[in-house]
């Protein structure tokens, strides 16, 4: 879905006229109505509110144009709903409500989540511990959080 459709759709679905949805964000109806035709679209700081204000990733917003992977254990994060969250509430793209929570990771160390994943994950090869950790070990070093 298009930035212009998923803001349209966002606001239709908070039973939000351009007028009410324009006092919330504190930009004229004209804005809406440009943002809803394609023609213009909103600036940094109103997309951060528009997240805030609606409870949906910028990412979301945007109409999903980049696949968000978690940098701490690489689960793809294709719903808000499991994206992690700052303190303040805000989304933190870049990691999943696992790994990452109200500012706070919850693996102190690549060892530890190294042993989480040798523990929970399925073995379908049926390959020694010792060769799982080296994969996970391979995958999770290109990863920002652990380079």
């Amino acid at each position: 879905m298009e930035m212009q459709e998923m803001l349209k759709k966002l606001r239709e679905n908070n039973n939000l006229t351009q007028e009410q949805m324009a006092e919330r964000l504190m930009v004229t109806r004209q804005a809406i109505s440009r943002w809803e035709n394609g023609e213009t679209q909103p600036n940094t700081e109103t997309l951060k509110l528009l997240s805030r204000e609606f409870n949906v990733s910028i990412n979301t917003l945007l109409g999903s144009p980049r696949q968000l992977i978690c940098q701490c254990c690489g689960m793809p994060l294709n719903e808000d709903s499991i994206i992690s969250r700052e303190k303040d509430g805000s989304y933190n793209e870049d990691y999943c409500k696992w790994c990452y929570e109200e500012g706070e990771f919850a693996y102190k160390s690549k060892e530890g989540l190294l042993d989480y994943l040798v523990g929970n994950m399925p073995n379908p090869e049926n390959l020694k511990d010792e060769e799982r950790r080296s994969q996970f070990d391979s995958y999770l070093s290109q990863l920002k959080h652990w380079k």
